[in-house]
């Protein structure tokens, strides 16, 4: 069998394979860019994988199909698919009560139909979808930040605040004063850098203090901000945190 075209090893098809890892490349480095959990190799090789198998379902069965068979080649294409998950379902995982990973895998996913359209010759698809990436990664973040708020939608807040001090009562009544509802309530020991007014209160009593961190889930009409700033002010209250990874892409 002759190098050339017709026997689906020729320069068009090294063009579609050099195409495929170009742009999976491309959004692989963005990913390792970012330190995801999936970069810059695994995405060029998902990619340029992908095109490679949409080639062989194309060009790769001529020696069967002579003796007189007939062959589907979008039967190969369509493993590509069901196969990809394997490797997007690696990449999710659940930490405490919040989902990680599912952009990643989806990308992931999306870098293979991007391989599968430079395989079957469709390269202003796959440079279009491959820029359309690009919107939805730097773009999109932008308009979630700027969309409503649901008032029903549950907000994590963190409040530090010194060991020793019973302030647990307390927070929970500031909240409900303020007519949020707790959907969720962790409390947890650790170390945390106290703020210097607070070393130098410790280093009187000669006692040191660690710090009690709960966790909250709050929903409610009023804005979460003007609560995390009440919460601030009462003494012995370390820090204040609210938002959450649910803010932005993965």
């Amino acid at each position: 069998m002759e190098f050339g075209e017709a026997a689906g090893q020729g320069w068009l098809q090294i063009g579609e394979l050099c195409l495929a890892f170009a742009l999976s490349a491309l959004i692989g480095a963005e990913r390792e860019i970012r330190h995801k959990s999936a970069g810059l190799r695994t995405y060029t090789l998902v990619g340029f994988a992908s095109a490679l198998i949409m080639l062989v379902s194309k060009y790769g069965f001529g020696d069967v199909l002579s003796a007189g068979v007939v062959l589907d080649p979008s039967r190969v294409a369509a493993q590509i698919v069901t196969g990809i998950g394997f490797i997007g379902g690696g990449l999710i995982f659940v930490h405490r009560d919040s989902v990680r990973g599912l952009t990643t895998a989806a990308i992931v996913w999306l870098v293979a139909a991007i391989g599968m359209a430079c395989g079957a010759g469709l390269p202003l698809l796959a440079i279009f979808v491959t820029a359309l990436h690009f919107v939805v990664v730097f773009g999109f973040p932008y308009v979630i930040a700027r969309l409503p708020k649901s008032r029903w939608a549950p907000t994590p807040l963190e409040v530090s605040y010194e060991a020793g001090r019973d302030l647990l009562k307390e927070i929970l009544a500031v909240c409900t004063e303020h007519d949020f509802t707790l959907s969720r309530v962790r409390v947890e020991r650790g170390t945390a850098v106290l703020p210097r007014e607070s070393r130098r209160s410790e280093a009187s009593v000669g006692e040191p203090k660690g710090v009690v961190t709960v966790a909250l889930e709050v929903e409610g009409a009023s804005p979460v901000a003007k609560l995390a700033s009440r919460l601030s002010e009462i003494e012995g209250v370390v820090s204040v945190r609210a938002g959450g990874d649910n803010a932005g892409l993965e």
